[in-house]
């Protein structure tokens, strides 16, 4: 198994030499990809904790949805088309982003948006939540991912109508009862 990090946006929330947090910063300009960036990013507040794990819920959700309602806005330009992300994702509100999910996802996002800035999120309370969900829906620990079941699915399919093309094809009428 290898795991894979890219810290090629990663920077640092506490300045080394003091221990404190870094300073509350506006009108910064958009970092990271638009699609999952947090809200407060494309407002131009700097970044911090709370936006990392909004982040991921954006990507969660695209993975779950399959696609984010801000995806395919028409725009002529990289700004105008980060404009309209911004526009679009003020006005989604988490209960249409999660509707139809597990209500886990929509708590994690309020969650997110609801931290200050300078604050500590509460990452066992988050892992807890999401481990009971796990429990409760009756998924096993099995390392058996979507993508992972979808394939073996589809081989298994594949080779089913493999065998049935081998076999011998006869009319209704020379079926064996």
């Amino acid at each position: 198994m290898l795991h894979i990090i890219d810290f090629g946006l990663a920077k640092r929330y506490k300045d080394p030499r003091t221990g404190r947090h870094i300073s509350f910063k506006d009108n910064k300009t958009l970092t990271g990809t638009a699609r999952y960036a947090s809200l407060n990013t494309h407002l131009g507040i700097e970044q911090a904790r709370r936006d990392d794990l909004e982040q991921i819920g954006m990507v969660l959700m695209y993975f779950i949805r399959g696609g984010l309602p801000w995806q395919g806005l028409p725009a002529k330009t990289k700004e105008e088309k980060y404009e309209q992300i911004k526009i679009k994702k003020a006005v989604t509100s988490v209960e249409d982003l999660c509707s139809g999910q597990l209500k886990e996802f929509e708590h994690f996002l309020k969650y997110t948006r609801k931290l200050k800035f300078e604050e500590k999120p509460d990452y066992q309370q988050l892992i807890s939540m999401f481990r009971e969900a796990f429990v409760r829906e009756g998924f096993d620990f099995d390392f058996m991912y979507d993508w992972n079941v979808k394939k073996a699915n589809l081989k298994a399919r594949l080779q089913e109508g493999k065998q049935q093309a081998d076999q011998p094809q006869f009319g209704s009428f020379l079926q064996p009862q």
